[in-house]
């Protein structure tokens, strides 16, 4: 049986303004634990069956932890480095739009609490995605799936590759 991935966790030098900013954006529960060191976001639901019904694989959590000391670590005060990373790649996150959203919702409401747009309208033919980022207010890439269905449905506006 393969090592299972579990969780993911970004960095934030305000873990209580990124967990209210998720859950904001895109509806997540902000569980605090404890407020202002690390906080769980949880989405919710069930990873669906092939015919849609809930499979019994829970959802995906995410974690945002404070960047100065990253907790859990065996030293108390933590370890360097304390700063966001500001240069260069880091991880970006994969989410996957609900069926009851849109990506026009979510970049506008990423937007006005602070995210920039990083690009829009994008068909990736790999997964068969309607893409688009943003970078949170901590520098932490998002990156949006859409299904684009079997055929899949390209708006005339996207860029493809």
């Amino acid at each position: 049986m393969p090592n299972t991935l579990i969780f993911v966790d970004m960095p934030s030098d305000d873990p209580a303004a990124a967990g209210r900013f998720y859950a904001e954006v895109f509806g997540w529960r902000d569980d605090e634990k404890p407020a202002g060191v690390y906080h769980r976001m949880v989405p919710g639901g069930m990873f669906p069956n092939p015919d849609g019904s809930d499979s019994a694989i829970g959802n995906l959590h995410l974690g945002i932890f404070k960047a100065d000391n990253a907790r859990p670590h065996p030293e108390a005060e933590g370890v360097a480095p304390r700063e966001l990373s500001t240069e260069g790649r880091k991880p970006r996150i994969w989410v996957l739009i609900s069926d009851d959203d849109t990506p026009e919702r979510i970049l506008s409401a990423a937007e006005e609490r602070g995210a920039t747009i990083l690009w829009r309208n994008h068909f990736w033919s790999t997964f068969n995605g309607l893409n688009h980022a943003f970078r949170d207010p901590w520098g932490n890439e998002i990156i949006l799936w859409g299904k684009a269905g079997d055929p899949p449905v390209i708006p005339a506006d996207y860029t493809r590759e």
